[in-house]
């Protein structure tokens, strides 16, 4: 027996399609006693993790010189938004290395996408050239 015959995980329809490299902002729900606040969380993907609970994302970021990573379920019903600000060009799965790079070190090229317009050139219409009567 598996245990995935008898739980499926509930995808959150919040959560874009993301991958390793890309600068993201994901927005909490936080509860401070009775209240409920949305609180931001902006950084770069360094680890997903695909598994029977559904899987996971680690976004890092360097606030006042100290690195923080904060894990995020995909289940989360906490997480009400991610937001990708930018694709990084990786050629990794796991981006340990980035937590011994200084900041500007670990700057990231960005990862152009092909659209279908860019992959398909379209044919240009013929000029009409102006006829002049003079």
């Amino acid at each position: 027996m598996d245990v995935r015959e008898f739980v499926k995980p509930k995808v959150n329809p919040n959560i874009p399609q993301i991958s390793p490299g890309d600068t993201v902002k994901v927005s909490l729900k936080a509860m401070e006693g009775d209240k409920e606040r949305l609180q931001h969380f902006q950084g770069m993907v360094i680890k997903m993790r695909k598994g029977v609970a559904g899987g996971s994302f680690t976004v890092r970021r360097v606030s006042y010189g100290i690195g923080v990573e904060r894990t995020f379920p995909f289940q989360s019903p906490y997480v009400q938004n991610v937001l990708v600000l930018r694709h990084g060009q990786v050629h990794r799965a796991k981006l340990y290395y980035m937590r011994r790079l200084s900041v500007k070190q670990a700057r990231l090229k960005e990862r152009r996408e092909r659209t279908l317009e860019q992959a398909m050139p379209q044919e240009e219409e013929p000029r009409k050239e102006e006829q002049s009567s003079g």
